[in-house]
C-alpha cells in the first residue's frame, strides 16, 4: 500500500481558549491552554487513523517540544524518518480559540525549518507514495530550497499533494511556479484556491465546482483539485471532471485541523485504493467529526467515520463535465 509522506513543519499548538481576542496592549483571561503536537502532525494523524502507513520527513529539535512531536508521532505509529537537530528545539505556534470556534495564530521558528535534500531523502518516496507540502514550508528559504531541489528528484509516480495554505498566493511567482510545476495535486480551502486565480491574473468562480476546475489547469499534467469550503463539503476534479461532495454541517466547538483532518484523511483513503470522490465524502465526514472535539489531533478513526455515515443523510454531488 502507498504511503503518506510529509515534509511540513511539526510544531507543537499552545492552544488557549479566550473569550476574544484583546485589544492592542490589552489582557484576557483564557479559559484554557493545551500543548498539542500540530502542523504536519494533525494530517498524520489524521491519515494514521485512518490505516495510511505514515512517516514524517521534516525536522524536529531535541528540546522538549521536540520530544512532544516524536511522542505523539509514535503514539499513532507514525515514522519520523530524519534525525533530531542537535541543539535546537522545536517551535511553537500559539492559537488563540474563540466562542465561534475562530482561531488566530502567532507562530515561532525552531527546528522544524532545518530541513536539506538529504533529510528529506531519508523518507525514500518510492512510486505510489503521496508526499504532502505545505505552502509555509516555501515561505522561507530554509526550507523552500532544500524542498524545491528535492521534489524534481523524485520517481515520476510519486504522487506530490500541495496543501498551499494562505502564504502560497504571496509568494514570489517564479516559487509559486515551481511548485506548481511538480503538483500533482491541490487541495485547498475555497480562499486560497480564489487568492491564487487572482495572483495569476484570473477571475475566481463563485461556485465551488467551477472554482475547483480553474485551479487544475495551474498543475502538473492530469492532476487531481480539491477545493474545500468548510461545513459546505468540497468539489474534487479528476479525470477532466469535476464533483461537488456535499458536507455535513455540525454546530462547531474548535475549528483548528479540520481542513487538516481532511487532508490526512483523503490522503490515507487514496492510499488504500479509494476513488477520489468517495475519499473527499469521507474526508468530508471526518472533518465534520473533528469540529465537535477540542484540540488538533481529534481526528476521528475510519470505523467511526463508517458510524457517522451509516446515519447521515444520503446525498449525490452534482458532476459536471470539463468544459
Amino acid at each position: 500500500m502507498s504511503r503518506v509522506i510529509h515534509t511540513g513543519q511539526a510544531l507543537v499548538d499552545v492552544v488557549v481558549e479566550v473569550p476574544d481576542l484583546p485589544d492592542r496592549g490589552q489582557n484576557v483571561m483564557a479559559a484554557s491552554a493545551t500543548d498539542y503536537a500540530g502542523g504536519a502532525v494533525t494530517v498524520l494523524v489524521a491519515a494514521a487513523r485512518f490505516g495510511a502507513d505514515c512517516v514524517h520527513a521534516g525536522a524536529h529539535g531535541t528540546g522538549p517540544h521536540g520530544d512532544l512531536i516524536r511522542d505523539a508521532l509514535a503514539r499513532e505509529g507514525i515514522a519520523a524518518s530524519a534525525q533530531p537537530v542537535e541543539g535546537l528545539d522545536t517551535g511553537i505556534c500559539v492559537v488563540m480559540v474563540e466562542p465561534s470556534a475562530e482561531r488566530t495564530f502567532v507562530t515561532t521558528l525552531g527546528a522544524e525549518r532545518r530541513i536539506s535534500v538529504a533529510s528529506l531523502d531519508t523518507s525514500q518516496p518510492g512510486p505510489g507514495d503521496l508526499v504532502c507540502v505545505t505552502g509555509f514550508s516555501l515561505a522561507l528559504d530554509s526550507t523552500r530550497d532544500p524542498l524545491l531541489a528535492w521534489l524534481p528528484s523524485l520517481h515520476p509516480d510519486v504522487v506530490v499533494v500541495l496543501d498551499p495554505g494562505a502564504a502560497f498566493a504571496g509568494l514570489d511567482a517564479d516559487v509559486r511556479a515551481a511548485m506548481l510545476e511538480v503538483t500533482d495535486v491541490w487541495s485547498s480551502n475555497a480562499e486560497e484556491a480564489e487568492d491564487l486565480l487572482r495572483a495569476v491574473d484570473q477571475d475566481a468562480p463563485d461556485d465551488l465546482a467551477a472554482l475547483t476546475t480553474a485551479i487544475a489547469p495551474l498543475l502538473r499534467g492530469d492532476a487531481v483539485a480539491i477545493v474545500r469550503d468548510g461545513p459546505e463539503g468540497c468539489a474534487v476534479h479528476v479525470a477532466d471532471m469535476t464533483t461537488y461532495v456535499p458536507g455535513f454541517p455540525q454546530t462547531p466547538v474548535d475549528t483548528n485541523g479540520a481542513g487538516d483532518t481532511h487532508t490526512g484523511a483523503l490522503l490515507a483513503e487514496v492510499a488504500a485504493g479509494t476513488p477520489w470522490v468517495e475519499g473527499c465524502r469521507r474526508a468530508n465526514a471526518a472533518a465534520a467529526i473533528k469540529v465537535t472535539r477540542r484540540g488538533p489531533q481529534s481526528a476521528p478513526t475510519a470505523a467511526e467515520v463508517d458510524t457517522f455515515l451509516a446515519t447521515a443523510p444520503d446525498e449525490s454531488g452534482a458532476v459536471s463535465p470539463e468544459r
